[in-house]
């Protein structure tokens, strides 16, 4: 909602600034969205004076002109068609920022002729949309003078937000309201006299459907002038961005931007008959005020006379019966539509304009009248004519009621005491009629407010115009322990993992709690076991959902296949979700399973890329178990995975003998083959419910950096097939765990050298002394310690 301040002074005697009141609608709840002052964009911008316009040496569509800014005489280059000797324009100097395209000017040079600034057109000053010629003044426009002040462009422009339940504001005059009752001024008297009619009205109005139309009223007014509206009409609307048309149609969007009033006037000698207000019938048209032709359905609420349907009510008129120069006769149309039924029709066919916004969200019911004799008024003063008596259909609808409010209840909703007196001040300052029984308020609502349904809406409203500025600021008193926080361990374990997956390039899926259960039956029963009967479905969603998911492998691995047989066959995606071993609350597990399909990366000329294995599904089990804080250090693996994978590319990890927290590895080859995918395929599953919590809440230590340089030693061990890297791993770091940093394998070796049964593993070790720097004595001292310890736990020798 636009308007300008010069505009809410019109309804509103009010001292206070542009600065008060902004903040006063804001604090009102009627965000002030922001605010543009042209008085500052267009002040270097002055009335000026063409002494001569003469051709340009140097170019046929250009001009050198000279002008008289009132205090100097300036050279200007200007390509506009009407530039001429003896004009008057608006002049920009160098140094000024042409409003619509943010261009700072600087003097130059064009075609060998200097030009010192600029003679502007209305859409550079962005005032119009005319950027055909420069602006032309009239003859008696004082040069010298600011353009801003001398085309009534000084008058800040308010951009406020209007909430869905404010229909009263999204007139100027609403607002006004508001701020009159927050002290900030004193509301005008509006002039609703009656205006008699001199003669009977010819045009009569019948309604079918009251509940879409429960009142229509309409005056009819002959001998009228229609032209240009005035000066002062024509600023207000282009003021808020509508383009003036003529009298009729300005003064119909003056009042439904003023009062909240929406009004059509159709062109009377253009009628043909009385007018009719039904439901629109199948295959019906309208061609409307905007050009476009649309196809009416039942439910929409049509206004008829004998020829067809003239107007669309509520939304948009016909152009059949459109105003023109040559209209000389009008009937006004003020009426109410239902609001639902508006929405409906606007929304069906697409059709938005200013007079559906406002009956959507409800208008004053018992405005019509007043409306109807306000608009008369305005049209007898801008076009003149003879008003016939005014045409009634329908009747005012039952919008009375009144509401208790006990005082006690703005205390213990709202937060602050507020006197009797000052309750009843601000609600009939609000326009409502109050009276006293004992400790209750009985509150009669006014027409306009159809927002205020109950008590609580009437405490609003006192907190709101009284100010919520004036709520004391109270210390939260907790009478209890601090309250749980929202996420469970268990909540925030799952968050970690699913981050850290994502992080590892996985992308994360939510696929369906169900899958078919023929992926359990027949050549895989091996691989994804029995189908337990009390997972199956009776009424499943789609048939082949018809089995409760044992695991998140199957629709993971499906879900890849779609992708492959869309062009997507390098995929990486993972779940975290639920999966069942029967149909009891204890058979529910928490999972997050992820699968890798084709290569690890695109192929690219520095980077070729390779094949998924099952290393990255183990990389990726172990930083899930990390993100977990399960403790990877005390993990260990063992080669017996759940038929699926792979039997010999797969493995579990586990916390001691008996606890399975992840499986990885490829997935078995006869699945890959039935599933119908193509290249490696790769995957885990960690079971989140397995890993134990910390038994206290662990702080990550104080970083501590060393200042002496580390030492890398590379040992290589001959060990029998039978022994894991794993195990060489562990050894080696319980050597001397505050001297050891890091332990990585980086070479397997068998063959020429190494006997059969056997095979080589390297690794490297890194110390990080904290002390001093270490010797050579205490490196060859650790050295043979380790030797000693990898012999001892896994029967390794030193390789010569």
């Amino acid at each position: 909602m636009k308007l300008t301040l010069s505009w809410l002074k019109s309804h509103l005697e009010t001292e206070a600034g542009l600065d008060e009141i902004v903040k006063a609608l804001t604090m009102l709840g009627l965000e002030v969205d922001g605010v543009v002052d042209r008085a500052k964009e267009l002040a270097p911008f002055k009335i000026a004076y063409v002494i001569s316009a003469e051709p340009h040496p140097d170019a046929d569509r250009l001009r050198k002109c000279l002008v008289d800014t009132g205090t100097e005489q300036i050279q200007v280059v200007c390509g506009a068609p009407n530039a001429r000797t003896g004009m008057k324009g608006v002049f920009a100097p160098a140094g000024s920022v042409i409003p619509r395209t943010g261009l700072l000017l600087k003097p130059g040079i064009i075609r060998g002729v200097a030009s010192n600034g600029m003679l502007c057109s209305g859409y550079e000053l962005g005032i119009s949309e005319d950027h055909d010629g420069i602006v032309d003044l009239p003859a008696d426009a004082p040069v010298g003078a600011l353009y801003s002040t001398y085309a009534g462009l000084d008058d800040p422009i308010l951009d406020v937000k209007i909430t869905a339940n404010r229909a009263d504001c999204l007139g100027v005059r609403g607002i006004a309201r508001d701020l009159a009752a927050a002290g900030f001024g004193t509301l005008k008297p509006l002039d609703t006299a009656k205006i008699p009619g001199r003669f009977p009205s010819p045009i009569r109005v019948a309604i079918e459907d009251g509940q879409a139309t429960p009142l229509f009223v309409g005056r009819m007014i002959r001998g009228v002038r229609n032209g240009p509206s005035p000066r002062w009409l024509q600023d207000r609307l282009q003021s808020i961005g509508l383009r003036p048309i003529s009298a009729l149609v300005d003064m119909t969007n003056f009042m439904t931007f003023d009062l909240d009033r929406p009004l059509h006037v159709f062109d009377a000698a253009k009628l043909q008959g009385n007018l009719t207000l039904r439901s629109a019938r199948e295959g019906e048209t309208l061609l409307a005020l905007n050009g476009k032709e649309y196809t009416l359905a039942p439910g929409m609420t049509a206004i008829c006379d004998e020829s067809g349907i003239v107007s669309l009510g509520g939304i948009i008129g016909g152009e059949s019966t459109g105003c023109s120069e040559s209209t000389t006769e009008i009937f006004i149309e003020a009426a109410l539509f239902d609001p639902v039924r508006t929405a409906a029709t606007g929304r069906k066919l697409n059709l938005q304009s200013d007079a559906r916004y406002r009956f959507e969200r409800g208008l004053d019911p018992a405005f019509v009248f007043d409306a109807i004799e306000i608009a008369t008024r305005l049209v007898l003063d801008l076009c003149g004519g003879e008003p016939a008596e005014i045409t009634v259909a329908g009747a005012e609808p039952k919008w009375q009621r009144k509401l208790g409010l006990r005082p006690t209840r703005i205390e213990s909703l709202g937060g602050l005491a507020v006197s009797d007196a000052k309750i009843i001040h601000i609600l009939e300052a609000l326009g409502a009629t109050v009276t006293r029984t004992g400790e209750t308020f009985h509150v009669e609502v006014p027409s306009w407010r159809g927002d205020i349904e109950g008590e609580a809406d009437l405490v609003e409203e006192v907190m709101r115009i009284h100010g919520y500025d004036h709520v004391p600021v109270v210390p939260l008193m907790l009478e209890t322990a601090l309250p749980r926080p929202a996420l469970d361990a268990g909540q925030r374990r799952a968050g970690l993992v699913r981050r850290t997956l994502a992080e590892r390039g996985l992308y994360e899926a939510v696929t369906y709690s169900f899958m078919a259960s023929e992926l359990m039956g027949g050549g895989n029963e091996a691989l994804f076991g029995r189908v337990e009967p009390s997972l199956l479905v009776g009424n499943p969603i789609s048939a082949d959902l018809d089995l409760m998911r044992p695991g998140i492998l199957p629709n993971l691995l499906t879900a890849a296949r779609r992708n492959g047989d869309r062009g997507y066959a390098d995929i990486a995606l993972f779940e975290l979700g639920p999966q069942y071993a029967d149909d009891t609350p204890e058979g529910q597990a928490q999972v997050a399973s992820g699968i890798r399909v084709g290569r690890t990366a695109k192929k690219s000329w520095n980077d070729p890329g390779r094949p998924v294995e099952l290393f990255d599904a183990k990389a990726d089990a172990y930083a899930g178990l990390a993100a977990a804080d399960a403790p990877v250090e005390n993990l260990q693996v063992t080669a017996d995975p759940p038929g699926w994978y792979h039997p010999g590319r797969a493995g579990s990890i586990r916390l001691g003998p008996k606890t399975v927290l992840a499986h990885f590895g490829e997935i078995h080859p006869r699945l890959v083959a039935s599933l119908g995918l193509k290249g490696p395929v790769v995957g885990f599953e960690i079971y989140l419910d397995a890993v134990p919590f910390a038994k206290s809440q662990r702080q990550r230590p104080a970083l501590k950096l060393s200042p002496f340089q580390p030492v890398e030693r590379d040992f290589a061990f001959i060990l029998d097939d039978k022994v894991t890297a794993e195990q060489l791993l562990r050894a080696a770091r319980g050597v001397d765990r505050k001297l050891v940093t890091d332990v990585r394998l980086f070479d397997v070796y068998t063959g020429v050298g190494v006997a059969q049964g056997k095979k080589s593993l390297a690794i490297t070790v890194t110390l990080q002394p904290v002390e001093a720097t270490l010797t050579e004595e205490q490196i060859e001292g650790f050295s043979k310690t380790l030797v000693a310890q990898v012999a001892k736990m896994t029967g390794g020798v030193l390789r010569g």
